[in-house]
């Protein structure tokens, strides 16, 4: 059956892999985005489908829509952009799940929460699973984002229980993929461009805290799989590549695929950096049949085959 789907954030990295994913299942797709961090050429190429939209609209904002499922994705993702801005970040992530769950209210329509690892902070607990709570500063530069995520999760949550909206939950820990910004400041793209470009390599502390780190069409994949799961499954759940690397790896790892000269140096750690960040997947496995298949050295080649093409090196 076809279903008019919302995406909000639907221009950026990840967003526009979802447009493309849902398009080709046979939905109608409404793209929303206000383009500070999502971009009209990730979706340029979706600009002449029949069912496709592209709505320029800044989500804190009110905004009247039919629709049967809603992705709500809107919020700059990457430390260097969701702290330019952290009044602007944390308005998105409350004021932007609050309307978003009004439109969910009064179409009945589905909604599904891009929640993120960061709701678990620096975590004492390794790996994480739904259940735990978190290690997080509320007062932190990161806590914008950080304390957002976490006050939207309890949005919907409340909005479930309050007033019967069919809200989900995923909790994405850190996903690369082709798109990504190349001013996003995250650890993928920054050694991808840094090695391409035969700079140094800047690594962050010791380098040997670690992350986990899922390709986008896996992560498309879970986010699709706790939509259409039965109402009584709304999570949290958390989505990534259980697969654990340390940042030290990720750099080499690097390095060896491009075959560049970069050099590795290294700067001081930034304020509530995590330390480890590792999902427990078996709540996705055993409820979703979700699992990560694409293994990091070859996400990376895609990804660094993308980065090459648009910057042309």
């Amino acid at each position: 059956m076809t279903k008019r789907i919302l995406i909000t954030g639907g221009a950026g990295f990840l967003g526009s892999h979802l447009c493309e994913r849902l398009l080709s299942d046979g939905h109608e797709i409404l793209c929303l985005d206000n383009f500070f961090t999502g971009s009209k050429q990730n979706v340029v190429h979706l600009l002449g489908h029949s069912r496709f939209e592209l709505i320029r609209h800044d989500i804190t904002n009110p905004i009247y829509l039919e629709v049967d499922e809603i992705y709500n994705l809107a919020c700059p993702a990457s430390p260097i952009h969701y702290q330019y801005n952290p009044i602007k970040t944390i308005k998105t992530n409350v004021m932007g799940a609050i309307n978003v769950l009004g439109i969910a209210r009064r179409t009945r329509a589905k909604v599904l929460q891009a929640s993120t690892s960061e709701v678990y902070g620096d975590p004492e607990v390794h790996p994480q699973k739904e259940d735990y709570w978190g290690h997080v500063n509320p007062i932190g530069i990161r806590s914008c984002y950080d304390e957002g995520k976490r006050a939207a999760e309890c949005l919907m949550m409340d909005y479930r229980r309050q007033n019967g909206v069919n809200a989900k939950i995923a909790r994405i820990f850190n996903t690369y993929g082709p798109r990504m910004a190349v001013n996003d400041g995250r650890v993928v793209s920054n050694f991808i461009i840094q090695a391409l470009e035969g700079r140094d390599i800047t690594v962050y502390g010791d380098g040997l805290q670690t992350r986990s780190f899922c390709y986008c069409t896996d992560l498309i994949d879970g986010l699709i799989r706790t939509m259409d799961a039965g109402d009584d499954f709304f999570g949290p759940v958390n989505l990534g590549n259980p697969g654990e690397f340390t940042i030290l790896d990720l750099a080499k790892t690097v390095i060896g695929m491009i075959g560049s000269p970069s050099k590795i140096v290294f700067q001081s750690r930034p304020a509530d950096d995590p330390t480890q960040r590792k999902p427990d997947i078996s709540l996705a496995q055993r409820s979703l049949g979700w699992s990560p298949g694409i293994a990091l050295e070859d996400g990376l080649i895609r990804t660094i085959d993308d980065f090459r093409k648009r910057l042309n090196i």
